[in-house]
């Protein structure tokens, strides 16, 4: 058995040198990984000579055991030093090839519903409204009953809306917990919070049980604006939203002006309430499949603020009154860019969203 020993050591020590002499000033990684499959793995060299130790007469075995574990020290030393420099010389070693020419670098192009927004916040800034915003996590009052909504309003029903497990600091079950439908909460919020004059817009997310197609999401954008002070009137929310439809629009559309008009309509918040529609400027008015061939496509609702949401935001409708409006950004990002169908605009696909830099 210690012949064996003597003979394994010498073909350890051949190996080694083989190693450094095959390297060069450093060692593979393979020719490494090779030395120790051979020799110090459960199957190898080292370990097949460990399992003989059994059968060697006892009287022997210290002796022999002594030189199988300094040959083991030995093999084990040498590989972990090896490996050691091998890996600090690859650390050292530059990495980049400074041959290559170098690559350019690309800024990413704002995405389309952001340039959208910013767009829209610019005009209603200059417009005088500041920009006012809201949790999105919200409770059934502020979301729909301080907006008017009935209790039997279909907005409620879990099919319209998304409801959240959340309890009080009691720890008891709360069911009016939910993703906010739409900005409206934020100027409860605000009238609940400010004294009039109150003129502010809100951009923001919400959230609508609705199926995925190529014209609706589940989870979109809003921006909603808000104006009360005395004596406010309809006139001067059709002033003010023309005002900034035009700038945002352009007044002309190929060579003619861009015409509006606002529709009679409902919303439990307003009253009276009110659509507003601009011509198609897909088609410039002459019925396309994007109007649905009605010349006419509609960009916002509006209307005067209800008085029972001036009551529930603490501000008396008898001295103050106001109108409010809201609009969904990926809607008009559509209309903007000629995308044809909503969920692109969350692709991310950088095919998509390089055209519009």
């Amino acid at each position: 058995m210690l012949q064996e020993i003597t003979h394994l050591r010498t073909v350890i020590e051949q190996d080694l040198t083989s190693l450094a002499s095959n390297g060069g000033s450093s060692v593979s990684a393979d020719a490494l990984e090779q030395f120790r499959l051979k020799h110090l793995v459960r199957k190898g060299t080292l370990a097949e000579l460990t399992e003989r130790l059994r059968d060697v007469p006892k009287e022997e075995k210290p002796a022999v055991g002594k030189e199988l574990n300094l040959l083991k020290t030995f093999a084990e030393g040498e590989f972990k030093r090896l490996s050691e420099e091998t890996s600090s010389k690859a650390t050292s070693t530059p990495t980049l090839d400074l041959t290559l020419p170098g690559r350019r670098w690309q800024n990413a192009p704002k995405h389309p519903i952001h340039q959208t927004l910013d767009d829209m916040l610019t005009i209603f800034n200059r417009m005088g409204f500041a920009i006012a915003e809201g949790p999105e996590i919200e409770d059934d009052f502020h979301n729909f009953e301080a907006l008017n909504f009935p209790p039997d309003h279909p907005a409620r029903d879990m099919q319209d809306t998304f409801f959240m497990h959340a309890a009080d600091q009691a720890g008891k079950p709360r069911p009016d917990v939910l993703l906010r439908t739409h900005t409206s909460p934020v100027q409860v919020r605000l009238m609940q919070s400010q004294k009039p004059p109150i003129r502010a817009v809100m951009p923001g997310r919400v959230y609508r049980n609705e199926a995925i197609s190529a014209r609706s999401l589940a989870e979109f954008h809003q921006v909603e604006g808000l104006y009360i002070d005395k004596n406010v009137s309809l006139a001067e929310l059709k002033g003010t939203l023309v005002s900034f439809a035009q700038q945002f629009y352009g007044p002309m559309l190929g060579g003619k002006e861009l015409k509006y008009r606002f529709r009679p309509s409902f919303f439990p918040f307003t009253e009276p309430s009110a659509e507003m529609d601009i011509t198609c400027f897909l088609c410039g008015g002459k019925g396309c499949r994007i109007c649905k061939y009605a010349g006419w496509l509609e960009i916002l609702g509006c209307g005067m603020v209800h008085p029972n949401v001036l009551k529930a935001g603490g501000i008396d409708p008898e001295e103050y009154s106001g109108f409010a409006w809201g609009m969904g950004i990926e809607r008009v990002t559509l209309l903007r860019t000629g995308i044809d169908d909503i969920r692109l605009l969350y692709d991310n696909d950088v095919r998509v969203l390089k055209q519009f830099v």
